[in-house]
This record gives C-alpha cells, sequence and structure tokens, in this order.
C-alpha cells in the first residue's frame, strides 16, 4: 500500500485533513467562496504516493466534472497528470463515497456542455479560461460498474 503524501500547498493540506477528519462534516466549502468542494484522491504518476485534492463540486447525473483550472495558471495542475497516468479515483462528497474511473473530455460538444455546468456551478473558471492560453482539461468522473 503506497503512503499519503499531503499537498505541499498549506491549505489544501489543511482542508484535506479537516474534510476527512470530521468526516466530510467540516471543511466543506472552498476558502471562503461558500461554494462546495469534494476531496479527489488519486495516485501520484511520479511517486505512485496517494495524493487529495480538493477540488469544485460540479455535478451531471451521477457523474462528476473535475476542472484542472489551476485557476487559469499557464500549466495544468499536478493532478491533471496523475489522473492521465491512472484514472482509477475515489471521491468523498460530503459523508458519501463513490469509487470513480476518469476520462478527459475531448469531444468538443459534450466538454462545451460540461464546462456551462461546471461555470453555473463556479462562476470564477470562465474567468480562468480566460487567463490563460491553455485549454482548461474537463474530466467526466463515472462510478465504477
Amino acid at each position: 500500500m503506497n503512503q499519503y503524501i499531503p499537498s505541499t500547498s498549506k491549505w489544501v493540506a489543511d482542508q484535506v485533513e479537516r474534510y476527512e477528519g470530521s468526516g466530510g462534516t467540516e471543511a466543506l466549502t472552498l476558502r471562503d467562496t461558500g461554494l462546495p468542494v469534494i476531496i479527489v484522491t488519486n495516485r501520484g504518476w511520479k511517486t505512485g504516493a496517494i495524493r487529495k485534492t480538493p477540488l469544485m463540486r460540479v455535478v451531471d447525473g451521477k457523474n462528476y466534472i473535475l476542472v484542472a483550472s489551476q485557476g487559469g495558471a499557464p500549466e495544468h495542475p499536478a493532478w491533471y497528470h496523475n489522473l492521465k497516468a491512472d484514472p482509477l479515483v475515489d471521491i468523498q462528497d460530503k459523508t458519501a463515497f463513490f469509487h470513480m474511473r476518469v476520462r478527459e473530455v475531448v469531444d468538443e460538444a459534450e466538454r462545451q456542455r460540461l464546462w456551462e455546468i461546471a461555470v453555473k456551478a463556479y462562476p470564477p473558471y470562465a474567468e480562468y479560461q480566460k487567463k490563460t492560453s491553455r485549454i482548461i482539461p474537463v474530466f467526466a468522473a463515472e462510478p465504477v460498474e
């Protein structure tokens, strides 16, 4: 079993610790936004270590939409590469847990539909896209049957 390596970003590591430590009853929103987050657990593509990231809670039916925005930074977030290398993830949404498989959405029409849902859930995504020349990746996380 590989070990969990907390994020080097203190607020991310602290949020994951509070979210999980409370059993999904605390630290449920992104900082001071009041907007809900989920915890995505995946395997690091370089280290094989367990990584955990709070991401905006964006839902499409029984699926989750994961947006690799990194605030509009010029580079993809580290977790993007992890998901490309190993698409199996666990998602904690408050007190519920889901084993899921992710896929990067490349079909233009599907990506646009999911992007619009994501921006409705978290409006800053639209500004993030304007800040960067890269197309912000969108993943669909679907339950493993």
